[in-house]
């Protein structure tokens, strides 16, 4: 039985909004102040509720372009790459008066394709945002488009917003658009078109709905949300597409109503993230403990602290996927490393306090978290 809006989106904690350039922008002339402070009133109001919220915003190119008096979309790289660095400047002003005016502090997070394909800047990345959530600060991420070309965009903030969702493992992705959500087709174009309110992200069918990936409606359109929502899945997210225009969306949708089209993930996050630890056949390497770190790990559900490793085997980096076996050899465990395996032996026996005395840098306090490891024992 597949999940309603109701129960996927109201027991959500951890959630990603992406709003589209048409919103943020009116449709291009500048940033939409009023727009703006509207989902800001809400995002506050979700974090106040307890969840924790990142927003993925578009609209830098356009703001710059209002800033630098151009008319017409440049098509040369750097002159759009200028224009992102002089619309960045609004575009994160605007949200910081507008988060801090609700009572939330806001932080700047630019992304590029490089950033999360490179497992170790993955994981900063993946740090950096989690630390925010922690401390009560609302990250607005966008792409940082003074610097990508055509090899490392994303292409969209459709598809930036799935890989967020994936890289803090969220339970949901919002993607607000100038749509009400999925037709069955163009209902410019067919009469006959009804309105998907609920569905599988996935589902192939779904892109046949959205046009398609080469067809005219679907660039740049309903095509890359439905891909988004597949991506998002991936890691456990289910996917909302609803008008960024209705009134109180955010905050309607996370009390359970169901508003736009509702695209499940049909695999829960856990089982996604234990799935996707259990396909890495040939690991680079692997870290024994002693018995009370097994009893921890098994029992307490805590993180595997470097006092408890015993020895390290292999060459493996930071990020990469590691077994975590006992005094017999055998796994008990298997997440990603938060050290390198040379800085992992110098860590055997020793206290996290001692970490940046032996290394120089502490990353993090524990060699895997409990939050990306799982037992298999």
């Amino acid at each position: 039985m597949m999940p309603s809006t109701s129960t996927v989106l109201r027991d959500a904690r951890r959630i990603v909004v992406k709003v589209g350039s048409s919103l943020v922008t009116n449709e291009g002339r500048g940033l939409d102040e009023q727009a703006i402070g509207e989902w800001c009133r809400q995002l506050s109001a979700l974090v106040r509720d307890g969840r924790e919220v990142i927003m993925v915003s578009s609209g830098a190119i356009a703001e710059g372009m209002k800033r630098l008096g151009w008319t017409t979309r440049p098509q040369q790289l750097h002159e759009l790459q200028a224009a992102a660095a002089v619309g960045q400047m609004g575009l994160a002003q605007m949200y910081e008066t507008k988060l801090r005016e609700n009572g939330l502090g806001s932080a700047q997070v630019l992304l590029t394709h490089a950033d999360l394909a490179d497992r170790e800047r993955y994981l900063n990345a993946r740090s950096t945002l989690l630390t925010l959530l922690t401390h009560g600060v609302l990250p607005v991420i966008n792409e940082n488009d003074t610097v990508v070309n055509d090899e490392i965009k994303f292409g969209d903030n459709d598809t930036l917003g799935a890989l967020v969702a994936n890289l803090v493992e969220a339970d949901a992705l919002i993607i607000l658009t100038d749509q009400k959500g999925l037709y069955t087709a163009d209902p410019r174009r067919d009469p006959s078109a009804t309105f998907v309110h609920e569905a599988h992200a996935g589902d192939p069918k779904l892109e046949d709905m959205a046009g398609g990936a080469g067809s005219s409606i679907g660039k740049g359109g309903m095509i890359t949300k439905i891909l988004a929502a597949k991506r998002a899945a991936g890691s456990g997210a289910s996917t909302v597409i609803a008008w960024g225009r209705e009134p109180d969306a955010l905050v309607r949708l996370t009390q359970g109503e169901a508003i736009g089209t509702l695209l499940v993930a049909q695999t829960q996050k856990q089982q996604a993230r234990k799935q996707w630890m259990a396909d890495h056949l040939q690991l680079r390497g692997s870290v024994t403990i002693d018995a009370g770190a097994v009893h921890k790990l098994k029992t307490d559900g805590s993180s595997l602290l470097p006092i408890g490793m015993t020895g390290v085997v292999g060459d493996f980096s930071r990020g990469e996927v590691i077994a975590i076996v006992d005094g017999q050899g055998l796994e008990v465990a298997r997440g990603l490393a938060n050290y390198a395996a040379a800085e992992a032996r110098l860590l055997c026996r020793k206290p996290s306090g001692d970490m940046l005395e032996l290394l120089g840098f502490a990353a993090e306090p524990e060699m895997v978290h409990r939050d990306n490891m799982v037992l298999t024992k």
